[in-house]
């Protein structure tokens, strides 16, 4: 399942991006895959990422996994900022 987060960031995308980065296994562990992440060319306090999840437990393993979210948010991520979309069983990636 592929699910769309926008969120808004206070120490802009590269504070984001490193801690995804020394995070990213746990992340994989818990069944996410991070199919894009990236910021406004404009303002690098706005991204957007796409993550395909193995399942809606694992997304739910993720969303309520208090270290992860507690780094999330030490690296700027304003959490509140964040609007979920659940996009449609046809997506995929590159050319089928």
């Amino acid at each position: 399942m592929f699910v769309m987060l926008t969120q808004d960031l206070s120490k802009g995308f590269q504070s984001w991006k490193d801690m995804y980065l020394e995070n990213e296994e746990e992340f994989k562990a818990l069944g996410g895959r991070m199919v894009f992440a990236g910021s406004e060319k404009e303002n690098d306090n706005k991204m957007l990422v796409i993550i395909e999840f193995d399942s809606p437990e694992a997304m739910k393993a993720f969303a309520t996994h208090e270290e992860l979210r507690a780094k999330r948010a030490a690296a700027g991520a304003i959490l509140e900022s964040n609007v979920l979309t659940h996009l449609s069983d046809l997506s995929f990636q590159g050319t089928p």
